[in-house]
Parts: C-alpha cells; structure tokens; sequence
C-alpha cells in the first residue's frame, strides 16, 4: 500500500517514509507510527507523519 490516503494509516503501523533531508535521494526510513500530521484525507506526495523516535517524514510505504 502506499501512503497517499489518511484512513490506511494508522497509530502504530509500521511504514516507510522519506524525510525531509532524504527527498532528493528518495532514501527511505522505517518505523513506527506515533502521530499522523497531515489533516486531509489525502496527499499526493504522502501523508505526513511522526515516527516514535521522532522522525517526521511522508509515508510512501504501509508494511
């Protein structure tokens, strides 16, 4: 699943997203959902999250 809509995302999933420093690369960084930031429904480049160690960073991947 990718992570453009808000509903397949939720607190303690476990995702990939891409931060901010890491677009250009499109590296990508794995965690636990803590807080999802993004208040639409749904967002083309990924909804905004917060990891529990505090990363933030769009979702591009729900494992």
């Amino acid at each position: 699943m990718n992570g453009k809509n808000r509903a397949d995302i939720k607190i303690g999933a476990k995702v990939r997203i891409v931060l901010k420093a890491d677009q250009r690369t499109g590296k990508l960084t794995e965690g636990i959902v803590a807080k999802l930031l993004t208040n639409s429904p749904t967002h083309p480049h990924g909804i905004k999250v917060m990891l529990e160690d505090g990363k933030v960073g769009r979702v591009k991947e729900i494992i």
